[in-house]
């Protein structure tokens, strides 16, 4: 394990939450480890003890660790323990840089999510959500070539994914926004191929109009593809040895 620095931060309680969740997504702390006795965090920290408890129960909460009452505090493996509140820590890596994995995740994710809440919009949506989605198609058009348009496209899937009546998929579309957040203006510069794609869009609200449920699959899918296949690309090339 790594020695921990002294916290010199206002937010006594987050900045050792971070460091100690960094050494775990970094595998410096291991699943199974103990971490020390909250003595031994509060001086290595220099906090005191209020601050290493409260970082301590967030970290539990997420899932990073298991505090047993009479024993140690033990780091779990994140990978089993926790859940999508977790993928902003692991979209960037510990020096700042992307995690490309983490981003094939969240765009395979991204698309599987579009794709079946397209069919399941078709099902369910009522007249007042296929009309507000044919005035986003006005929209879209509107901000072809502007500023405004990754703003206009993400209100489309809103809609869509509202429209869907699965809270699962709403609550995942917001924890991989947040996830990508910090790399957003890169992610949409790269998307505007998809965002721009009046046809596209389109054929998804037809088929969602007309309550075809297989055709508003399939559509989604060719849609949504295209920033899937942009960003993949992106990060593959980067990854390949030259």
């Amino acid at each position: 394990m790594e020695e921990f620095a002294p916290v010199r931060r206002t937010s006594v309680a987050v900045a050792v939450f971070d460091q100690i969740a960094t050494q775990i997504l970094a595998g410096t702390l291991t699943a199974g480890a103990a971490l020390p006795p909250e003595r031994s965090l509060t001086e290595s920290f220099a906090v005191n003890r209020q601050a290493v408890r409260e970082a301590l129960q967030r970290l539990d909460q997420l899932g990073l660790v298991e505090i047993r009452h009479g024993d140690a505090t033990r780091i779990r493996d994140y990978r089993s323990s926790c859940g999508l509140d977790l993928l902003p820590r692991l979209f960037l890596r510990a020096d700042g840089t992307v995690d490309p994995h983490v981003v094939r995740s969240v765009m395979e994710m991204r698309a599987a999510i579009g794709a079946d809440a397209a069919a399941l919009c078709a099902i369910r949506a009522d007249d007042a959500r296929i009309a507000e989605l044919r005035d986003l198609l006005d929209d879209l058009e509107t901000a072809l070539g502007g500023t405004g348009l990754p703003a206009v496209a993400a209100r489309f899937w809103d809609v869509i994914v509202d429209g869907s009546d699965n809270i699962c998929y709403r609550l995942s579309l917001n924890a991989l926004r947040r996830a990508y957040q910090p790399a957003e203006a890169m992610i949409d510069s790269l998307m505007v191929a998809e965002h721009g794609d009046l046809a596209g869009h389109r054929e998804v609200v037809v088929a969602i109009t007309n309550h075809d449920a297989d055709r508003a699959r399939a559509a989604a899918t060719a849609l949504l593809a295209g920033g899937t296949d942009a960003i993949t690309t992106l990060f593959t090339d980067l990854e390949t040895p030259r």
